[in-house]
């Protein structure tokens, strides 16, 4: 058999083997239903964005957590020290401001103000009239921190988000922000369904046994 000839048969083959083994395979569950997500019926392009964000969110870990180790701190430290700074030039920051502004629960920013406290890079202070309340601020030590970091921070971030224009941004943020709403009413429907056994009958077992 000619060379030309037997590469269109092996070619043949390969894709016969590959619609067989198409038919062959079980269906794939949909993640989602919203028809406004589904493409001709499948969830590809919906499973594409999710790991797509996923991908993005694991890079921009990894860059704040570099901009934390330059200036000795973990990443969500770094992140709620220069919070507690931008969020003072719009009036008095506590606990909840910051918990509010971040999406994150007052006990955990709580914690990770106490450290920062401890390494002096912010300050506490006690409304005498409600001792219940305290405003935090930066001290000199964080907000000397966070100056000798901003050189290089604005360079990074600008190469990070070097591929969208203004109106894109502008976009992206207000995404994000309806994103951040839907995912909270998601996570507190998972959370019921939890709590209300529906994971256990999920995975074909009766509540309460393993």
């Amino acid at each position: 058999m000619p060379a030309q000839a037997r590469k269109r048969s092996l070619v043949t083959s390969a894709q016969t083997a590959a619609r067989k083994a198409s038919r062959a395979a079980p269906a794939v569950p949909l993640t989602i239903s919203r028809p406004e997500l589904l493409v001709n019926g499948s969830d590809a392009e919906f499973r594409k964005l999710v790991h797509n964000l996923f991908g993005f969110f694991a890079l921009h870990e990894r860059i704040r957590g570099g901009h934390a180790r330059t200036i000795g701190l973990a990443g969500v430290e770094y992140t709620v020290l220069i919070s507690i700074l931008h969020l003072s030039a719009k009036g008095e920051v506590n606990v909840k401001t910051v918990a509010d502004h971040l999406h994150l629960s007052g006990a955990f920013i709580t914690t990770t103000t106490r450290k920062l406290l401890q390494f002096g890079l912010i300050h506490k202070t006690m409304d005498m009239a409600d001792r219940r309340r305290v405003t935090l601020t930066v001290s000199r030590k964080g907000r000397a921190a966070l100056e000798n970091l901003a050189p290089t921070q604005r360079r990074i971030n600008d190469v990070e988000f070097g591929c969208l224009g203004r109106d894109e941004f502008r976009a992206l943020n207000g995404l994000l922000e309806r994103l951040i709403q839907c995912g909270d009413r998601a996570a507190a429907l998972q959370n019921y369904l939890q709590q209300n056994g529906n994971s256990e009958h999920l995975l074909g077992r009766q509540p309460g046994t393993s």
